[in-house]
């Protein structure tokens, strides 16, 4: 009877090692800067035809941080909100990108929103996300590195199970994408 013999670790090809290894994925927040620009574009767009809109002196202005809205008066700056939100939910952008400060008002009849681009995962967020992935899963082990939550388990049904559970929670701050799912 001839024996079988086991396979052996082989440097060249390391994933036909016996051991088994442990899969892993990477837990950010991020979003297309460039659809971004498309729904601020659109926005500009339908205010400057819009005919309750054209003649009132809107003031829109986008850089990389942030997004600065003008306006005469708070219900004309409260609808050039509204515009831009819907043009973003369109382009399938969350509005949870978006962290909108006070009303400013700025002199004379001018109020302004100054709205941040929330574009990784804080401290804050990284904590409430291991917390949930240890409380609902004890065997995967999530670890802080930076802007990302690194999650990894032996079986990549749970890691499965982590994102449908991340997805459905509401109580999340900020939009969770899923990536270097190994």
């Amino acid at each position: 009877m001839a024996s079988c013999p086991l396979p052996r670790y082989n440097e060249a090809n390391p994933h036909l090692s016996l051991m088994a290894s442990d899969a892993s994925m990477d837990i950010v927040s991020q979003f297309d800067l460039q659809e971004v620009l498309n729904a601020f574009d659109q926005t500009k767009r339908e205010i400057s035809t819009r005919f309750d809109l054209k003649d009132l002196d809107l003031g829109l202005e986008l850089t990389s941080d942030s997004i600065t809205l003008t306006a005469p008066s708070e219900m004309s700056l409260n609808t050039a909100w509204d515009i831009l939100l819907q043009k973003m939910i369109n382009r399938k952008l969350s509005p949870k990108i978006f962290k909108k400060e006070e009303l400013e008002k700025i002199g004379g009849n001018q109020v302004r929103y100054v709205i941040k681009l929330i574009k990784s995962l804080d401290q804050e967020t990284g904590k409430l996300v291991s917390k949930l992935i240890r409380d609902k899963f004890p065997k995967a082990k999530p670890s802080i590195q930076g802007d990302t939550v690194r999650v990894s388990s032996k079986s990549r049904d749970e890691l499965q199970a982590i994102i449908t559970m991340l997805r459905l929670e509401k109580d999340l701050p900020l939009p969770l994408d899923f990536t270097n799912y190994r």
